[in-house]
């Protein structure tokens, strides 16, 4: 009678909850639940890092430093914060690699050159001074090796800073403390240094 058929309702909305259990297919995992999540090589990472640099670097200079100061609109001045006006292109990627710096990643980048107007970015290590040497003659290579820094061990890759633009060639060749004044366009100026912390 009627209990039966209560009966068989309740046994069958418990067996169509125990399918339904059974055959669940949970959501995929994300990113830190996955226990064997692929990781990329230290020189992969470097590559792509210095992918993404050289296109920002390569757009301020040409689309935003070039065009607004052949409009007459603005120009870019080592001293920009008291002109009111723009970063020079290599203030633009020292400015953002002290951002990324302080991010807490451990990723660090910096521009290095044999003839730097300041001494602060002269090249720190013998690695970072042969990378130049070697960059001068072939910029298609870029240099890389495992670095120390107290008891840590960091993978560096230094790829090649071009003069991109007339600006770059007219601020290094004019500046009163440049130790070298003979750049042309598309000269190897020194060498954008990536450091990557290694686990």
């Amino acid at each position: 009678g009627f209990m039966h058929r209560v009966k068989v309702s309740l046994y069958t909305a418990a067996l169509t909850i125990l399918i339904s259990w059974l055959c669940w297919v949970p959501p995929i995992l994300s990113a830190k639940e996955r226990p064997s999540s692929p990781s990329i090589p230290a020189e992969k990472a470097a590559a792509y890092i210095y992918t993404v640099i050289k296109a920002d670097r390569t757009l301020y200079t040409t689309e935003i430093v070039n065009r607004l100061q052949a409009k007459g609109v603005t120009t870019a001045s080592e001293h920009w914060e008291l002109e009111n006006a723009l970063l020079l292109p290599a203030q633009f990627l020292q400015h953002s690699g002290k951002l990324a710096a302080e991010s807490g990643s451990g990723v660090r980048y910096r521009l290095i050159g044999l003839w730097p107007i300041y001494k602060r970015n002269a090249p720190a290590s013998d690695l970072e001074r042969n990378a130049l040497e070697s960059l001068k003659k072939n910029p298609n290579l870029p240099v890389t090796g495992i670095v120390a820094s107290g008891q840590k061990q960091y993978f560096q890759a230094i790829y090649p800073d071009l003069a991109v633009s007339q600006a770059c060639v007219d601020c290094h060749n004019g500046h009163l403390l440049s130790p070298k004044r003979d750049f042309k366009l598309n000269d190897v100026m020194g060498g954008i240094a990536i450091t990557i912390p290694l686990e």
